[in-house]
C-alpha cells in the first residue's frame, strides 16, 4: 500500500509555527537547529531543558525522512561486535534501559531468536571472521555455535541489564519460535533488545522541547545561513505559502541528516573535510508470519543479517537492506531487487514461501552515516561524530548516529554547545520521561485496564493502541467521553476526531500522511477514500484555526 501524497495546506494548524508577517526579528536566540529528525529534536529538548533559547526548523514534517524509516529498534547492534565496534555497542546497550524507562508506552522489550544451522556458510569479511579464519582455518565461511554464544555473552555482559533477561539456547522442536521455521533448523539462540515507535519518539521529543520553551517550526526550509557580526543570520521559507523570515542566533546546529552536507555548503565560509555516506535501507511489511511475540535475527549466506519482527498486531516487518544512495534529493524507494532480496532471505528460513504479491507495504529510508572510508555500506560505522566549527559564530555539525544513541548524542552536542557559548549546564534527560511515559515498564497492562474501565466503549485493541501511543495521556485525549460518538467523527480504524485534533494541537501534525504514516501506522488499515477524507478535514480545520488567529 503506497504512502499517500502530501496535501498542501495554505495555513498552519495549531501546534506548527509559521509567522504571518515577513518582517525580520532582531531577537537573537542561543541556538538555531536545522533538522526535525530524532537528533535535531533530541538536541532541542535537551538544550531547552538546560535554559537555552532554541529555534528549530524542519523543511517537511517531523521525522519525515530517516527517523521514520528505521527498523524501529533500540538495540546495541549485535553484528557490530564482528566489526569490533565495542564502544558503540557498549553505549547503545547501556542506553536501551535508560530509554525504556523514559518511554514505556512507545518502547518495550522484545526477544530475538537467532536460528542456527552448522552447515550454513557465510561470505563474510568482517574483522572478526578474518581473525577467526586466520587462527582456525577450518572455520572459514562459518559462524561456529561457540562464537555466537561468546558474542551473546559479551552482549549481555556489556549491557548493564537490570530489566531485560539474558541470552539462552532454544530447542526449536519444542519452542513456539520453531513452528514457522523449516525443519532443518533445530536449535537457536535467544537474546533481548527493544522495540521503539521511531517517529512518535521524534514527535514527543519535539513536543517536550516546545513545552520547555523551544520554538518548533515545521514546513520551514532554511535557504541561507551566514555569519554576520559574531552571530548567525538565518533565512527561512515556509514551504506551503512561500513566506520568508530572518532569524538571528548565537550558534547554528546542523542536524540535517541526509542533507547535512548540503547545509554545510549553504552556510557561507562553513567548510568541513568530513562527509556523510548515504546508505538506503528498505523494509517490507507482509501479513503476519507467526503467532508469537518474538522477533527473528536471520543470518544470510552473503554475510548480512536481517530482522523479521511482529508488527502492528496483524503484520510482520522484514528488513533491512544496505545500499549506497547517491543523492539526498532522490526519494528513497524499495527497488525490485531489494524486495526480491528480502523475500529470498526470509524464504531461506521460513516454511511459508513469500511472493511479491504478499507485500502489503514497503518503505525505504536513507541513513546518513559518517563516511569512515569503509569498503561497503554494511561495514560503514553507525557511530556518530560531532564537529565544532569555531571560525566565527560557532557551528556544530552532526554526522551519523543511530536512533538508540540519540539521547547520548544530544548530551555530547550540549557539551560542545556549552563550550562554544561559554556556559556550564547539567545533563538531565537520563531520568526524565517523555510525555505520557510516566509509568513503570511493567505497568502497561494495568494502564490498559484502567483506560477501559474509565471508558467502557473501548475495545481491547483500541485501548491497547491508545495506551501504546499516548501512555498516561490517553485518558486526557479521551477526556470525559462516555460513548464513541462523544469523540466526534470516526475516520476509520477507530481514528476519531478527538485524536486527530490532539495530534494537530500537540504533536505538529498537519496532513493525513503525518497522522497515518508517522504519528501512527493506521495507513495499513485505512483505504484511500478514508485517508482523503481525513486530509480534507485536517486542511479545513487548519484553515479555520489560522483565520481565527488573524
Amino acid at each position: 500500500m503506497p504512502s499517500p501524497s502530501q496535501t498542501k495546506i495554505a495555513a498552519p494548524a495549531s501546534g506548527s509555527v509559521v509567522e504571518q508577517t515577513p518582517q525580520p526579528t532582531e531577537h537573537v536566540v542561543d541556538l538555531f537547529i536545522i533538522g526535525g529528525g530524532v537528533n535535531g529534536c533530541g538536541i532541542a529538548r535537551d538544550a531547552a531543558g538546560r535554559g537555552y533559547s532554541v529555534t528549530l526548523a524542519e523543511m517537511n514534517d517531523l521525522a519525515s525522512a530517516t527517523s521514520s524509516k528505521s527498523t524501529k529498534l533500540f538495540h546495541g547492534g549485535l553484528r557490530y561486535l564482528e566489526y569490533f565496534e565495542f564502544s558503540l555497542v557498549r553505549e547503545a546497550l547501556h542506553e536501551r534501559e535508560v530509554l525504556l524507562k523514559a518511554m514505556p508506552h512507545i518502547a518495550w522489550p522484545m526477544r530475538f531468536v537467532l536460528p542456527y544451522n552448522s552447515k550454513m556458510r557465510f561470505e563474510t569479511d568482517t574483522p572478526a571472521s578474518k581473525l577467526l579464519s586466520t587462527i582456525m582455518p577450518w572455520t572459514k565461511g562459518r559462524r561456529p555455535a561457540w562464537m555466537i554464544r561468546l558474542g551473546l555473552f559479551i552482549y549481555d555482559a556489556m549491557g548493564g541489564r537490570t530489566i531485560l533477561p539474558g541470552a539462552k539456547s532454544v530447542d526449536l522442536d519444542r519452542d513456539p519460535a520453531g513452528v514457522p521455521l523449516k525443519d532443518e533448523f533445530k536449535t537457536a539462540f535467544e537474546y533481548s533488545d527493544c522495540w521503539v515507535e521511531d517517529s512518535r519518539l521524534v514527535a514527543l521529543n519535539a513536543r517536550d522541547a516546545s513545552a520547555r520553551g523551544a520554538r518548533i517550526m515545521t514546513r520551514c526550509k532554511v535557504n541561507r545561513a551566514d555569519r554576520e557580526d559574531g552571530h548567525w543570520v538565518v533565512e527561512t521559507e515556509n514551504t506551503e505559502n512561500g513566506e520568508r523570515r530572518t532569524f538571528h542566533a548565537r550558534m547554528l546546529v546542523n542536524a540535517g541528516g541526509p542533507w547535512a552536507a548540503d547545509v554545510i555548503a549553504r552556510s557561507s565560509r562553513a567548510n568541513d573535510e568530513h562527509s556523510v555516506r548515504l546508505v538506503r535501507g528498505s523494509h517490507l511489511v507482509v501479513p503476519k508470519l507467526f503467532d508469537h511475540d518474538k522477533a527473528y535475527f536471520l543470518q544470510g549466506e552473503d554475510g548480512r543479517i536481517i530482522f523479521v519482527i511482529p508488527y502492528e498486531t496483524d503484520f510482520t516487518l522484514i528488513g533491512t537492506t544496505d545500499q549506497e544512495h547517491a543523492d539526498p534529493e532522490e526519494k528513497p524507494e524499495t527497488s525490485t531487487k531489494e524486495r526480491d532480496y528480502l523475500l529470498s532471505f526470509v524464504n531461506r528460513y521460513f516454511e511459508k514461501s513469500l511472493e511479491a504479491e504478499d507485500v502489503v507495504w514497503d518503505y525505504s529510508g536513507v541513513r546518513p552515516l559518517f563516511d569512515d572510508g569503509a569498503s561497503s555500506a554494511t561495514a560503514a560505522t553507525r557511530d556518530y561524530v560531532l564537529k565544532l566549527d569555531r571560525n566565527g559564530a560557532p557551528l556544530l555539525n552532526i554526522f551519523g548516529g543511530k536512533i538508540t544513541t540519540y539521547r547520548r548524542l544530544s548530551e555530547g552536542a550540549l557539551s560542545h554547545i556549552d563550550e562554544a557559548l561559554g556556559r556550564k549546564t547539567r545533563s538531565w534527560t537520563a531520568g526524565a520521561a517523555l510525555p505520557g511515559g510516566d509509568f513503570g515498564v511493567d505497568e502497561t497492562e494495568a494502564l490498559v485496564k484502567r483506560l477501559k474501565a474509565d471508558h467502557p466503549f473501548l475495545t481491547d485493541r483500541w485501548a491497547r493502541r491508545l495506551t501504546k501511543a499516548y501512555g498516561t495521556e490517553a485518558s486526557a485525549l479521551l477526556g470525559a467521553a462516555k460513548t464513541v460518538s462523544d469523540l466526534g467523527r470516526d475516520f476509520g480504524a477507530n481514528l476519531t476526531e478527538a485524536e486527530v485534533k490532539w495530534l494537530m494541537d500537540r504533536e505538529f501534525a498537519r496532513t493525513a500522511e503525518d497522522v497515518v504514516w508517522r504519528r501512527s501506522k493506521l495507513g495499513l488499515r485505512l483505504d484511500a477514500k478514508e485517508i482523503a477524507a481525513l486530509d480534507r478535514f485536517m486542511a479545513s480545520r487548519g484553515d479555520s484555526l489560522a483565520n481565527a488567529a488573524e
